[in-house]
């Protein structure tokens, strides 16, 4: 039973006997830093059952904790607000039960609770992945492990968008311009290639536009009547077709495609446990259209189309199969949220990562689902996200103006590694040791950056204010580790972790310190109910700053006596873990040195 859990029984068993009133629940927050206290009781929300003065209250119940609770060694009263102070001995006992456990903070897999499957990334094979796919990837990836380390067995997907028109666009440029160029014979990632014949697309596009405006067509015709276009859509007409040409085309193009994609989760750091691609999945759904029809969930208009009435749901009316019998998105999903549930029968629930402009896609789809009488529809989740802005303005992947992922990744390493010569502390390294730091830095200011940030708010990423190595960045939580790494060096006791600590006066830093530890469990399962890595980067962000200010107040290798100094060394190193474990969550490296 946790302490807060203990102090709640006997604030109830406290008003039960000296007010005669059984309360539900006991609301507590943390002691405000002007006052002595641990935890604070809130008093206001009990005078609704118990009439008197707060403060009476509140002191009537501190002298029956006091009494009762042999960890509660004081308490004072402010309005109504009782703060309880406890002894040291509960941290010290806390630290002694977690401090030789590597995996602190995480729960072990419920084998009875159902698996979730996280959906992110889904990238479209006619571009390279760019900023908006890394702010993606790096909140799908981050809520999978967090939710593993909550105790749910977790399956990483994505579903990569490698049929349509847009993929048919990248295909025309390279066969009209491509000259049979390959990534081999230009040295380009496969990604890049592809993406470079998408914006070259665009390019002659618009010059085919512009040569119809002035022959006397309108815009909006000659949008429509442009040849490049009528020939991407009779290729996709083909691809449907099957066209052997045409599929050959389309296999080889997305096979670059791939290669360049692995490349970029590997840099990035990110993976999968299994892969859908549209191209397998735009048919599915289709069944579950004609089961709906039969059972009232969908109607079918005059033309033939077949749609779904949410208007009493407060939503809009949504189509789901058009006139000519052929799919849209939304069926798509539903096929495709269905398959999943077969192939994976453990997985009881679905998070998709998908950026906020499909916020209504998702409501209508969760809700069509639970009207098809699924269970597992109760427990989607769409984990909506705002979009990266840059201090230049939007991105646009037609015009070839995107922050690439693969540069970005690069760049941040080339920032990081300027920082650091410009610091000086990379004495005794070699450039190979350099070269990996500098990523580890550049990486973990890029991800840090990121998550901290809510998920719904819009980012805009300035990369060297992420890589500064004071406030809240990542290279400045890294930098603490590696000073943490440095005084368990110097202290050489390599007896440390099987000596428990008993009878030590904790100064008011370490409580600190430890109160901060002990959180890390509740955090975790706060992030993952809230599908927030922003909760563990600010939780992380706020130890460090402890830590650092038990550092600069506390001598830990030059402490008065020996039991003092084993026990800051051991504070030191459960520190040093509960950071690394918490960035591992975030999917960031810790050096061991910087």
């Amino acid at each position: 039973m946790s302490l807060q859990e203990t102090l709640a029984n006997q604030v109830k068993r406290a008003v039960a006997s000296s007010f005669n009133v059984e309360l539900e629940t006991v609301e507590f927050q943390a002691t405000r830093k002007e006052f002595a206290g641990d935890i604070t009781v809130v008093i206001f929300p009990m005078l609704r059952f118990v009439k008197g003065n707060p403060v009476q209250i509140g002191e009537t119940i501190g002298h029956y904790l006091v009494e009762h609770v042999a960890d509660v060694k004081a308490f004072n009263v402010v309005k109504g607000f009782l703060n309880v102070e406890i002894s040291d001995s509960y941290y010290i006992d806390f630290f002694n039960k977690i401090k030789d456990n590597e995996a602190y903070g995480f729960t072990l897999p419920n084998v009875e609770k159902k698996a979730v499957m996280v959906e992110y990334s889904s990238p479209n094979t006619n571009k390279p992945l760019h900023l908006g796919h890394v702010r993606n990837n790096l909140l799908g990836y981050s809520v999978a492990e967090i939710l593993k380390a909550a105790g749910t067995k977790v399956y990483k997907t994505q579903i990569i968008n490698d049929r349509g028109i847009h993929i048919c666009k990248s295909m025309l440029a390279w066969k009209r311009f491509g000259n049979a160029e390959t990534p081999e014979s230009t040295g380009l990632k496969g990604d890049k290639l592809v993406g470079n014949y998408y914006v070259k697309f665009d390019q002659e596009y618009k010059k085919e536009i512009q040569n119809l405006v002035v022959s006397g067509e309108t815009e909006e015709e000659a949008k429509k009547k442009a040849p490049i276009l009528l020939e991407a859509q009779d290729m996709l007409l083909k691809w449907e077709a099957g066209d052997e040409e045409t599929v050959a085309l389309w296999k080889k193009m997305n096979g670059w495609v791939y290669d360049g994609f692995d490349i970029t989760y590997k840099n990035l750091g990110v993976d999968f446990d299994t892969l859908y691609y549209e191209s397998d999945t735009y048919l599915l759904g289709k069944e579950f259209v004609a089961e709906g029809l039969r059972s009232g969930v969908f109607h079918k208009e005059e033309d033939g189309s077949v749609w779904c009435d949410l208007t009493e749901d407060g939503l809009d009316k949504k189509i789901v199969l058009r006139a000519d019998g052929t799919a849209v998105y939304m069926t798509q999903d539903i096929g495709t949220a269905i398959q999943r549930i077969k192939d994976y029968p453990d997985v009881g629930g679905l998070v998709y990562t998908v950026g906020n402009e499909q916020d209504y896609h998702f409501q209508v789809l969760f809700l069509i689902l639970k009207k098809l009488g699924f269970e597992w529809a109760e427990n989607l989740y769409h984990l909506s996200y705002g979009m990266v802005d840059l201090p230049s303005g939007k991105m646009k992947s037609r015009e070839g103006t995107v922050v690439d992922a693969d540069d970005l990744i690069d760049d941040m390493a080339k920032t990081a590694g300027e920082i650091s010569e410009e610091l000086g502390k990379l004495d005794g390294y070699s450039d190979d040791e350099k070269q990996a730091l500098y990523k580890t830095i550049g990486l973990g200011a890029l991800k840090y950056y990121v998550l901290k940030v809510d998920p719904k708010k819009r980012i805009l990423f300035d990369p060297k204010e992420s890589i500064d190595f004071q406030g809240n960045t990542g290279p400045f939580i890294q930098y603490t580790y590696a000073r943490i790494q440095s005084i368990l060096r110097k202290a050489t006791l390599t007896t440390l972790n099987d000596q428990n600590i008993s009878g030590i006066n904790l100064h008011e830093k370490e409580k600190e310190l430890l109160k901060q530890i002990q959180l890390f469990p509740e955090v975790i399962q706060n992030a993952a109910a809230q599908h927030s890595p922003a909760l563990i980067a600010n939780y992380i962000y706020d130890l460090v700053k402890l830590y650092n200010s038990f550092f600069q107040n506390v001598s830990i290798l030059g402490a008065d006596n020996e039991s003092e100094k084993v026990f800051r060394v051991q504070l030191s190193n459960t520190t040093g873990n509960t950071i690394k474990n918490a960035f591992r969550l975030l999917g960031i490296h810790v050096p061991e040195r910087m």
